[in-house]
């Protein structure tokens, strides 16, 4: 199955470091799920996932399990993500 994540309103967020800890998170959330992440590729505004995954694994669970998990992390390791996102937020047009 394919699946594409994207960042809250577009934001062109993610840098290669951010992008190669987003991909190492991912996989390791897969393997907790017993699902084969098979394919990441990247934009600084989104993802693309191709997984393999068995009948036993229930997708919804997988999904927000990847979205939360790497949420969180990405958000303590890189902490300006959120910094930035509340300026931008907050900047008058």
């Amino acid at each position: 199955m394919r699946l594409v994540f994207i960042t809250k309103y577009k934001r062109k967020v993610f840098n290669d470091d951010m992008l190669n800890q987003l991909k190492i998170i991912l996989e390791e959330t897969c393997q907790d799920f017993e699902v084969n992440l098979t394919e990441f590729n990247s934009e600084k505004d989104h993802v693309h996932l191709l997984v393999e995954y068995p009948p036993k694994v229930q997708l919804s669970k997988l999904i927000n399990s990847l979205k939360g998990v790497s949420s969180r992390l990405m958000r303590k390791e890189y902490p300006e993500i959120l910094t930035k996102y509340i300026e931008q937020q907050n900047r008058p047009e």
